[in-house]
């Protein structure tokens, strides 16, 4: 197989009140400037940027990719939330898109923020493909308790609904726990035959731009920044950094499969080395 370019899958902009710091047109460029061809804009539960994203993007000659990551609740795991990532495939997959963030505002906040409930998906299933939230998403969260009948739930559940476009996420940059996670994740990706996406958490330029996220980061969550203790991380959510490590994840991947034909083929989507690229045509807006 023919190494793909690269493609940022999840990327927030300054309207990702949360933890993005970069706004929306230098993020295009800079894309642009890098030889990517598409990039996804995936600011958390709005599309504020969304006409600036896709302007810039038509200007820039870049494939702009709709989406939004979401906090979501589910019986399986009570009160505490799980992350998930929704991109928008087709016109119809953007129209639920936006209606998956409305319910969630018009319902007011759970645990002080926006949050989707997991059956929603089922409801607003046309035209969406879902990013899992990696060690943060229900299957990844189940994996690291060593719950093996959630996740095996969990999965169920996207494999019923999201037959053709569910996507186990695999991140490497260094946190806490993602290397447990990521070969558990391989594991199961093999046992229930789902392809996978390596991503990152992309929500600023450059690396030194580290300490200003990390101040942004603690006015928001109204806590001390812990910027000497984020050292480690400095480079890891840059747009920069994350192009081998994204590939790296991949090569544990296929060292778990006898054949390379078991990996999925056709146009690859970049950061995952799977075929989602080809799932997402341009919506009209």
């Amino acid at each position: 197989m023919a190494d793909p370019r690269f493609i940022h899958l999840r990327i927030h902009s300054d309207y990702s009140m949360v933890d993005g710091l970069s706004k929306v047109p230098p993020l295009v460029k800079k894309v642009a400037e890098l030889g990517m061809p598409a990039m996804a804009l995936t600011d958390f539960t709005n599309l504020c940027g969304l006409v600036k994203f896709y302007n810039t993007a038509q200007g820039c000659g870049v494939k702009p990719i709709i989406g939004a990551d979401f906090k979501m609740q589910l019986d399986e795991f009570g009160d505490e939330l799980c992350n998930i990532t929704a991109l928008a495939a087709d016109n119809e997959g953007y129209k639920n898109l936006t209606l998956l963030i409305s319910r969630a505002y018009l319902r007011g906040h759970v645990q002080h923020i926006p949050v989707i409930d997991k059956s929603w998906l089922a409801e607003l299933k046309q035209g969406l493909i879902l990013i899992s939230g990696g060690r943060h998403g229900d299957v990844g969260k189940s994996l690291l308790k060593g719950n093996q009948a959630v996740a095996d739930q969990c999965v169920a559940f996207y494999k019923e609904h999201f037959p053709e476009a569910y996507y186990l996420e695999l991140v490497r940059t260094g946190r806490a726990d993602e290397e447990v996670y990521l070969h558990f994740a391989v594991e199961f990706a093999e046992k229930h035959d789902l392809p996978v996406v390596a991503t990152n958490d992309v929500c600023f330029l450059t690396s030194d731009q580290f300490d200003v996220h990390e101040i942004r980061v603690a006015i928001h969550d109204a806590t001390p920044s812990k910027i000497h203790a984020g050292r480690k991380i400095t480079a890891t959510s840059s747009i920069f950094a994350l192009k081998m490590k994204c590939v790296s994840c991949l090569r544990i991947f296929r060292k778990r499969l006898k054949t390379r034909s078991r990996l999925p083929s056709a146009v690859t989507f970049l950061s995952a080395l799977v075929s989602i690229s080809c799932q997402i045509s341009r919506p009209v807006i």
